[in-house]
């Protein structure tokens, strides 16, 4: 059984339907939190009856703990945006590296919630900001006040009650450096130091509303139910700012991809899957339909796949009525069917549910996806411009189908904004700043390297080449790595005018385990973190890795709340 190939995989309208799964890098964190018996404590909670003031949350470890510094401020609602541009936010926070003193505190406090404006030390590993939900935040507030429960359906529509806006790390305004802290078991695998940032701000949000409930009726407000606290996820607003990471670390892409087409590879070779496996993945599928039947996007393009894709997962269901998981290599063979009757989304959506019976295939697959990427930095100089021919011809034969003489297929070019020092992309032909573009457009850069080698002798080296095209750095980097990572390319063309840069933005927060993507625009999304899951004081009595999916049983109760 084979790897699907790159020329399957990486196209971004496929890479813009994958969704979370067992590999997801929140679900890989409860995992090894659950499996280390990590303890929790909330070490301090000052407060006011306004939601105003300090706390802090304590991960301890078996050798190291981390603390999330959470600041709660009196935010005019005038003031409250998802924007990058925003300069005031409902909650700031920083994730501390052990546990911090008086002065660390005072010293956070002076610039974390500044964000951009102020700076963090070494200290720190992450730093984060969040507003709340304008439409649920209240509600609950109110109604744990009255001695009542929110009503599910609301939660049900908003799914979280703030929403981070931002959540930095690796050294930006002074955070520690990623190099510091890759070899520290806990935080090896991508962005765990991200992800137990935004599920200890989870935790922090949940107690703020019920805190402010019992601030405003102390005699007569009662906690959320265990159930229902489990609904609130934490959402986030993304845009454009996350779309060259995947371009920017090919290495890293590469094995994140590579990992998971591993998973799909060695779950479809299963031959006789055990009873047990047949049924969890029935009933995964009913969960997913359940829970994806709760998504909502006022976004056209999104709106329509979530009903193709509710269609798709029926057909799913009743071609399982066929008898086909009972045949040899059923996994195969439903794989096979979907790709040849399904769209894309319930394509990817199938991947992610043929790995949740398969565990203990797959899991171990998390351990290969960091990456080094200082290591293949380097350029080989003395490879023959023969053999970097021979690996175009091989790996990037994709970018012949691209006519570059047409306008629309440069209309686009990626640049850095000088205020905000964020990513954005200009209209080539309509938009000054052409100048500022980054070396972002793989194609077009890897068809302008292909017509600069066509006169030069196959005998010449690399490094013969580059010192008279030394313009072309950066792409023969890129074209040495595709033998070692197949899986390191887009495959389409970043700078056309028909480009969804929402598709990049998906397939990284797939990665991340993000669930109920809302794009506002083809720019920027919303989405949802750790919804379903348990809190950290939960994690000892409950299962790590039963929530990406909410259970029937959850289900069940939604639909008896909606009754009563």
């Amino acid at each position: 059984m084979n790897l699907r190939p790159p020329t399957t995989v990486m196209k971004a309208a496929r890479l813009g339907a994958f969704h979370q799964s067992r590999l997801s890098f929140m679900r890989q964190l409860l995992r090894r939190l659950k499996a280390e018996d990590w303890q929790f404590q909330c070490s301090l909670w000052t407060l006011d009856s306004q939601g105003v003031g300090r706390a802090v949350y304590t991960a301890s470890g078996p050798q190291r703990s981390y603390s999330l510094v959470a600041f709660a401020h009196d935010l005019d609602p005038a003031l409250r945006s998802d924007r990058v541009i925003a300069t005031a936010w409902d909650a700031t926070f920083a994730l501390f590296d052990g546990i911090p003193d008086a002065a660390d505190l005072d010293r956070l406090e002076a610039n974390v919630p500044k964000q951009e404006a102020g700076r963090i030390s070494s200290s720190e590993l992450c730093m984060a900001r969040a507003n709340r939900s304008v439409r649920l935040f209240e509600h609950v507030v109110q109604a744990l006040a009255e001695g009542r429960q929110p009503q599910r359906e609301f939660i049900d529509e908003v799914g979280y009650l703030m929403r981070t806006t931002a959540v930095y790390g690796s050294g930006k305004f002074g955070a520690a450096d990623r190099e510091s802290i890759a070899e520290r078991a806990e935080l090896s695998a991508p962005f765990q130091a991200e992800m137990l940032t935004v599920f200890l701000i989870r935790a922090f949000t949940l107690d703020l509303v019920e805190h402010l409930a019992r601030a405003r009726a102390p005699r007569q407000a009662v906690p959320l139910t265990p159930q229902l606290r489990r609904c609130f996820g934490i959402g986030n607003s993304t845009g454009l700012g996350m779309a060259p990471f995947l371009l920017n670390h090919p290495v890293l892409l590469n094995n994140w991809v590579r990992a998971r087409e591993t998973a799909l590879q060695r779950v479809r070779a299963v031959r006789q899957p055990s009873s047990g496996e047949r049924r969890m993945f029935t009933e995964f599928l009913a969960r997913a339909q359940a829970g994806i039947g709760h998504w909502h996007s006022e976004h056209e393009l999104q709106h329509g796949r979530i009903l193709q894709l509710q269609g798709d997962l029926i057909r799913l269901e009743q071609h399982l009525a066929s008898g086909i998981l009972q045949q040899d290599s059923p996994w195969d063979a439903l794989y096979r069917w979907a790709e040849n009757t399904l769209s894309l989304e319930a394509q990817e959506c199938l991947v992610s549910l043929l790995l949740e019976p398969y565990g203990h295939l797959v899991d171990e697959l998390g351990e290969r996806m960091q990456a080094d990427e200082q290591l293949s930095f380097g350029i080989d100089g003395g490879m023959p411009l023969s053999r970097l021919r021979q690996i175009l011809a091989e790996h990037y034969a994709w970018v012949a189908a691209i006519d570059f003489s047409s306008a629309n297929s440069r209309a686009l070019f990626w640049y850095v904004s000088e205020e905000k020092l964020e990513p954005r992309i200009g209209q080539r032909f309509a938009e000054p700043g052409e100048e500022l573009e980054q070396p972002l457009a793989v194609a077009r850069d890897i068809a302008q390297l292909q017509a600069a080698l066509q006169p030069c002798a196959g005998s010449q080296t690399v490094a013969g080449f580059l010192l008279q095209h030394p313009q072309h750095r950066h792409s023969v980097r890129r074209v040495q790595l595709a033998p070692a990572f197949p899986y390191a390319d887009i495959q389409d063309n970043l700078i056309d005018q028909t480009l969804l840069p929402i598709d990049l933005l998906r397939c990284k927060l797939s990665f991340f385990g993000a669930t109920h993507f809302d794009p506002r625009s083809d720019r920027w999304v919303r989405i949802t973190l750790f919804q379903n899951a348990p809190f950290p004081h939960e994690l000892g009595q409950v299962a790590a890795d039963d929530w990406s999916y909410p259970s029937l049983d959850c289900q069940e109760h939604r639909r008896e709340c909606l009754v009563e």
